[in-house]
């Protein structure tokens, strides 16, 4: 079983650590489904810069297949983060670098490779929109982060992205819980299958369309708290893993009672990665005047 990140990567830099680390959404979901022992494979762009190589290195030395990436000449993404009271604070960034603006365009032989995947997954920070019914087309299952932000849930923007996703999955931090269905409706209502929102301390809250299913945040250990980097990518991960492992597919939709346990298993990894640094280590030392 193969499963493949389509679209972002990144550098963050914690400006409090002095110490930058490999991440971006689609990179993560693959670095940690990897560690679940499922293959895996990053398809992005990276910029020519020592940093894109940073990333790429980190990726290939999980067992991350990165065969299909491409290089464009640029700068890499790169974005400063500090830490406080264990939140990550996002300080600024360079729009994504060369991931954004001369993005991943499938060709031929990418949609074959994509074909060979029960699931690809893709965000809102990949470019990755008009490439999305390609990606469909391709056969997989398609999962895709629609983070925190509200014009990305935009009818336009939604009606662009959600009849090509299977599962969506929402930023909500400690909206109530009725914006919270709200939210994961719209998404449904414009087309995709399963639509599951993130909510911090809160747990989360999952909608097949026709019910709602809440979760609860799986206990951690603060002396062992790193900070909440990648939380988010180790939950949708947890969840997809524990999916296809029921026997998801695309004309397998998930079982009711395959839906609890997942989401269970999801808040349980995203417990874990609270004691990980940044979204899965590889920290290097990073020197101030290199910042953006």
């Amino acid at each position: 079983m193969k499963v493949i990140g389509f679209g972002d990567n990144i550098v963050d830099r914690f400006l409090d650590r002095g110490v930058m680390y490999p991440g971006g959404n689609c990179v993560n979901f693959a670095v940690l489904a990897r560690r679940l022992g499922l293959e895996s494979a990053y398809m992005g762009v990276f910029g020519s810069d020592p940093l894109g190589d940073f990333v790429r290195s980190a990726i290939e030395a999980e067992g991350v297949d990165a065969s299909r990436c491409q290089t464009r000449q640029g700068a890499n993404g790169v974005t400063e983060i500090k830490v406080m009271d264990g939140d990550r604070i996002f300080l600024g960034w360079n729009q994504g670098g060369v991931t954004i603006s001369q993005p991943f365009l499938l060709g031929p032989e990418d949609r074959s490779y994509l074909a060979t995947a029960a699931l690809v997954h893709s965000s809102v920070y990949s470019a990755s929109e008009d490439q999305l019914p390609s990606v469909r087309a391709a056969g997989p299952l398609v999962s895709f982060d629609y983070s925190w932000e509200p014009e990305r849930r935009t009818d336009s923007y939604l009606q662009q992205t959600a009849p090509y996703v299977d599962l969506a999955l929402l930023s909500l931090g400690d909206a109530p819980v009725e914006t919270v269905k709200h939210e994961l409706a719209l998404v449904t209502g414009a087309g995709a299958s399963l639509a599951v929102a993130t909510r911090g301390a809160a747990g989360a809250i999952l909608y097949d369309g026709a019910r709602f299913l809440i979760q609860q945040a799986a206990p951690t250990d603060a002396q062992r708290f790193a900070d909440t980097m990648g939380c988010g990518d180790a939950f949708l991960t947890g969840l997809v893993v524990s999916l296809l492992r029921s026997g998801w597919a695309r004309d397998v939709p998930p079982t009711p009672a395959s839906l609890s346990p997942a989401l269970a298993f999801a808040a349980q990894m995203a417990a874990e990665q609270c004691y990980v640094e940044a979204a899965f280590g590889y920290g290097r030392p990073v020197a101030a005047a290199t910042r953006i």
